[in-house]
């Protein structure tokens, strides 16, 4: 037979444990508000990280640029002293001595970035462009990237030479049609 007691007692250890079950689920709320907190951040900082990534590269490449440009003109400045010293102003017969080569259009071309691939591979060329961007490019896009910097593409079809060259390298994955990102260093000395 069931007291009063035993029912009172068993109401009691009723709300104990509901009591204990809400704490539990307010712990458990807290706990997802603070992860999706941290996953907010994280996404921000992450965010923050590939736009900093972007702009040291391009830091970078300016860098380049310049040091590039600054040896251009130290050499045009060498250049334009020793030609002074080797070539006469005048020959006996009042003629000029041809011109000596104008490095400020190749320091042009170096500034431009129009001859930043000139003397590579395609391969190599496309590998370096995909590395900076860091995401995948069309093949459409990567031609016209290889042009403005200086690489000459054989071939009647540009698209169509890259797109199988870029196939037959492993240091390009395919992800779409004609479309190539590349592969991350570790995994190709891993292969």
């Amino acid at each position: 037979m069931i007291t009063s007691n035993a029912i009172k007692q068993a109401c009691f250890e009723l709300e104990k444990n509901e009591k204990i079950v809400e704490e539990l689920t307010d712990i458990l709320v807290g706990l997802e508000q603070r992860i999706n907190a941290y996953k907010s951040r994280f996404q921000d900082l992450e965010k923050k990280r590939r736009r900093l990534d972007d702009e040291i590269a391009t830091i970078k490449k300016y860098l380049e640029l310049a040091e590039t440009l600054y040896r251009v003109e130290a050499d045009k400045a060498k250049l334009a002293s020793l030609s002074n010293q080797i070539i006469p102003a005048d020959d006996s017969k009042g003629n000029r001595p041809p011109p000596v080569m104008d490095v400020t259009d190749q320091s042009r071309e170096i500034l431009l970035g129009r001859s930043k691939y000139v003397g590579k591979s395609v391969p190599q060329a496309a590998y370096e462009i995909l590395r900076e961007s860091n995401r995948a490019m069309h093949a459409k896009e990567l031609v016209q990237r290889l042009i403005e910097g200086g690489l000459q593409i054989k071939g009647k079809t540009p698209l169509t030479s890259i797109a199988t060259s870029l196939k037959r390298d492993k240091r390009f994955r395919k992800v779409g049609p004609n479309t190539f990102e590349a592969v991350d260093d570790m995994l190709i000395k891993a292969v």
